[in-house]
């Protein structure tokens, strides 16, 4: 057996018999390929869960891709339950449903004074830019100016309420009409 300097991990076939890699070139080649994340999801002061910045993130750069299943509006998950899980509209009628498919920004919060925005591109993607610089470990936010096929109740309102904490604040994720 030839020494490389490394642990050697036994490979199954269809290579030769007795073929070994290093196990360690393998995990730095596959470092190389993938950058690290500029985001992680954990708890936030704003509500449950938020994505926040790990390293400074410049204006204008594109942070993340809002993935999910794409559906139908007609066949969106609507879980009386559950009033915040929120389908992202698209411009083609159609939404993504991040429960299904979804990534890290399924978890961004809403905030009336949003370091981010969403974008819908030509190709009906959502992807996620910084309005501003955003700093190490500061969480990100957009406002999601959310528009509801419905009349505006009282209870919608309570429902759709603002905790943002922002000198902004308008008291509502709902857009402004």
């Amino acid at each position: 057996m030839l020494d490389v300097g490394c642990s050697r991990v036994l490979l199954s076939s269809p290579l030769p018999m007795n073929t070994f890699i290093c196990a360690a070139e393998k995990k730095a080649k596959t470092k190389a390929r993938r950058p690290a994340s500029r985001v992680e999801v954990r708890e936030s002061g704003v509500h449950g869960r938020g994505v926040y910045a790990t390293r400074a993130i410049a204006k204008g750069a594109r942070i993340i891709e809002y993935t999910g299943k794409r559906v139908l509006w007609e066949e969106a998950p609507n879980d009386p339950d559950n009033p915040h899980t929120f389908n992202f509209g698209l411009d083609n009628g159609n939404v993504i449903n991040p429960e299904i498919g979804g990534n890290e920004a399924r978890w961004i919060n809403h905030s009336c004074d949003p370091n981010c925005e969403a974008i819908e591109e030509e190709d009906e993607r959502i992807f996620i830019y910084a309005l501003r610089k955003v700093q190490p470990g500061e969480e990100l936010f957009y406002d999601y100016a959310m528009e509801l096929d419905e009349p505006i109740t009282k209870e919608l309102e309570i429902e759709h309420a603002c905790h943002c904490g922002s000198s902004n604040c308008r008291g509502t994720m709902l857009a402004i009409k």
